[in-house]
C-alpha cells in the first residue's frame, strides 16, 4: 500500500513541511479512494490531510536515531526500502 509515498526520514536530510503534506495527501487519497473529493467531502478530506501532517511532523521530530544505524535505508531483496 502507498508505494508512491517516499521515505521521509533519512540520516542525510531534514524533512520540510511541504514534503510531509504531500505524503499526507497521498495517504488520504489512497485510504479514501478519492483523487479529488466532492464538495460535500472536501472539508473532511482537508481535515484528514492536516491532522495526518501534524501527527507525522510530531513523529519525525520525536524519533531518535538508534545507535549503529546505517546511513542508508535498508533494502529488501526486491529493491524496495524497508520501513521500520
Amino acid at each position: 500500500m502507498c508505494r508512491s509515498i517516499k521515505v521521509l526520514r533519512t540520516p542525510a536530510a531534514t524533512v520540510g513541511r511541504p514534503d510531509i503534506e504531500a505524503a499526507s495527501l497521498q495517504f488520504v487519497r489512497k485510504v479514501s479512494g478519492l483523487r479529488k473529493p466532492s464538495k460535500a467531502n472536501q472539508a473532511a478530506f482537508d481535515a484528514a490531510v492536516l491532522e495526518i501532517t501534524d501527527v507525522t511532523e510530531r513523529l519525525l521530530q520525536n524519533l531518535t536515531k538508534p545507535k549503529g544505524a546505517q546511513d542508508q535505508p535498508e533494502h529488501h531483496a526486491n529493491g524496495s526500502e524497508a520501513l521500520h
